[in-house]
């Protein structure tokens, strides 16, 4: 298994948008995004970079691996 990837808040717009979830509300520099279906909420913050702790509980948030996480990002 090979390390998260860092990424800044747009790829991950792009992913959660990817997996279904909509935009909520912004609370200061945090986005909120929901998954209308699963009633899942995900909130991350709106930082240049997201650290690979942060983004480890941002996948468990969304209930999904990292296998999966790379296939919605588009890097196998």
């Amino acid at each position: 298994m090979s390390r998260l990837p860092v990424l800044g808040w747009r790829d991950m717009v792009l992913v959660l948008r990817k997996a279904g979830f909509q935009f909520d509300r912004q609370r200061g520099s945090h986005l909120v995004y929901y998954h209308p279906k699963t009633n899942r909420t995900v909130v991350f913050p709106k930082h240049r970079e997201i650290k690979r702790g942060t983004l480890r509980e941002i996948l468990r948030e969304m209930d999904i691996t990292a296998e999966e996480f790379r296939k919605l990002l588009g890097k196998h």
